[in-house]
This record gives structure tokens, sequence and C-alpha cells, in this order.
């Protein structure tokens, strides 16, 4: 047998790529690197739009063709209002501002909080890995400041967004990612200026370390983020050779730039007393209380993670925007 045939007879022979990582039945890895994605996604739930709040979709990073999904009021309640950044969680590896979770958190955000939304996709992993995810938050702030200095802005935004009145939350994996604005951004104007940057929503922030938390390791075992998604998000998402003391996903760890120093400005972060991340965030609480930052930490108890935009019409959900309507008030004086 010739030595192209003896080839071909080993490649017939070999076995077909076997998956090695499943999320949520929208993203599953293979043996061979091959990677498939759903154009579908995992919240199958009604797009519930009744037409108060107008939105459309801007790209704001022509290199990787990233996007993001602007809303504001159909009639707002005043000429300028304040923006909201709204960052989609998914663990670094999942979701989009298309998600019909994700929209209709934006609607009730623009609503309810009567401000412009800005819902900025990112690039997921494994295909992009940290910190990739994270340059693609720092590129959505430097695409608002483009606007607000544009000669020829997009008037849909510019006629309605107060440009010294921004606020950047984002949810789980969004969570992180306001955070790493927080610490290259801060309060004031810096870089961004015109743009000021009033404050910090995060949202279950998506945070890890090699030891586990005591509520990660006993907490519900039903959860709706359980271990095992965790500890799979976190192997397709951490930059290769790296551990979960990595300083994009350990705050604390041992290679993590001190905190204790830097004006983050000021933070409102929420968690449900179910979620297997809320020892994480009450230790980043803790810790920036007692180096006298301006933070706000507040329990939901008995929620899961991400309860708001899973069920963004329930008592808690509400709660939790008349928290953020406060923050917002409070820091835009």
């Amino acid at each position: 047998m010739s030595e192209g045939n003896t080839a071909s007879a080993t490649a017939a022979s070999a076995p077909p790529p076997h998956e090695v990582e499943e999320c949520r039945g929208v993203l599953r890895v293979y043996s061979d690197g091959s990677i498939w994605r759903s154009k579908n996604p995992s919240f199958h739930v009604d797009v519930r739009d009744d037409g108060s709040v107008l939105w459309k979709d801007a790209v704001f990073d022509h290199a990787h063709n990233l996007q993001l999904r602007l809303y504001k009021p159909a009639n707002p309640s005043s000429s300028k209002l304040p923006i909201f950044y709204y960052i989609h969680g998914g663990g670094f590896c999942i979701g989009s501002r298309t998600w019909p979770n994700c929209q209709n958190y934006c609607f009730r955000l623009a609503s309810q909080l009567q401000a412009v939304v800005i819902a900025p996709d990112y690039r997921l992993a494994p295909e992009n890995r940290l910190p990739a995810a994270i340059e693609d938050g720092y590129a959505s702030l430097e695409w608002l400041r483009a606007q607000a200095t544009a000669e020829e802005p997009d008037t849909w935004l510019t006629d309605v967004a107060d440009f010294s009145r921004v606020f950047v939350s984002g949810d789980s994996a969004g969570g992180n990612i306001a955070h790493h604005l927080a610490v290259r951004v801060g309060a004031g104007l810096g870089w961004l200026a015109p743009v000021q940057v009033r404050g910090y929503v995060y949202l279950a922030p998506f945070f890890g370390g090699t030891v586990r938390t005591e509520f990660e390791a006993n907490g519900p075992k039903d959860a709706f983020l359980n271990l095992d998604l965790i500890d799979r998000f976190w192997r397709l998402s951490i930059p290769v050779g790296e551990t979960t003391d990595h300083p994009l996903v350990n705050p604390f760890g041992p290679n993590s730039p001190s905190l204790e120093t830097m004006d983050l400005g000021p933070i409102l972060l929420i968690v449900g007393g179910c979620d297997l991340l809320r020892d994480r965030a009450v230790e980043y609480a803790s810790r920036l209380k007692k180096w006298g930052k301006k933070i706000e930490f507040v329990e939901f108890e008995g929620q899961q993670h991400g309860f708001f935009t899973i069920d963004p019409f329930s008592n808690p959900s509400q709660q939790l925007m008349l928290l953020i309507n406060k923050f917002i008030a409070h820091n835009s004086l």
C-alpha cells in the first residue's frame, strides 16, 4: 500500500470528533477544536415590545463587526436623559444583545429609568478568550466618546443623550467587564472626555478563584448558575494555561492589582441570595468598604442568578429598578 493510501486509511479509521464541552444547548466544543453555535438563544421567551421604547442597532467596532443596541423612551420625561450601559452575561461564552431576555430587560431599563440604554455585544470565548471581551467593553465606551465629539453624530442618540451622566452596568460576565472598566476609567472625565461616567452597577458579577467559597461548595445544587457551568465557562474563557486566580477572573488574586488606592467611582453591587456567586460579591463589597470606597451592596433574599432578566416584571426586579433609579439620581448631582 502506498504512503498516500496508508494516510487515507488512517484518516478513515480515526474516530469522529466527540463533544467535550456544552453550554446551555447553544454552544458545543468538540475534541478536534471545532465549535458549533446555535442561531437561537437559550432563553425561549417572547419579546415584549409595546412601542413605548424605540430601539436601533449600530456598529461600534468595524474591525470585529461588533454591534450595540440603543434604546430610548418614545416619549421621554425630559429633553436630556442619562446613559445607562447594559453589558449582557453568559460566562463570556454565550449571550447577545439580540437575545429576547436581554432585549426585554433593556426595554424595562429605558422605560423605568427614563434613560438611553446601550447594550453592546462583545467577542465570545472560546474563539476569543479573555481579555477580548473586556477590550470590547472599552471599545464601546470609546464609540460613545466618538459620538459625543463627532461633527456629524447620530442624532437619534445625541439629541436626547446627556454625555455627562453615564452609568456602566453589567450582568454576570458583563458585571466582570464593568469592574474592569471601573478599574480603567474610574470616576470623572479622564480619557473619555467629554463623556463622564458617574457610577457602576454590578449585577451578580462573574468573579472566580482557585479556592472555592463556602457557598460555591455547599450552596443550592439546583442553582440556575450551577458549579459545573461556572467551571465550564472559566475553562473556555480564561487565557490558555492560566488559572481562575488570573487578574481578569479574581480581583483579589495573588497577581491582581490592588484596588485599595484606585478611585473606582460609586458602585452599586447586586446579588441574589441563592446565587452561587454570592460570597464573591460579599467579599468584593466588604473589601472595598474597608478601603473607604463608595459602594452599596444589596442582596435579594431567595433570588437566583440573573433573576432580573429571567423575569424583568417580577416584584424583586421592580425593587431592583427602584434601587438603580435612586443610584442614578444620587450620583447625577
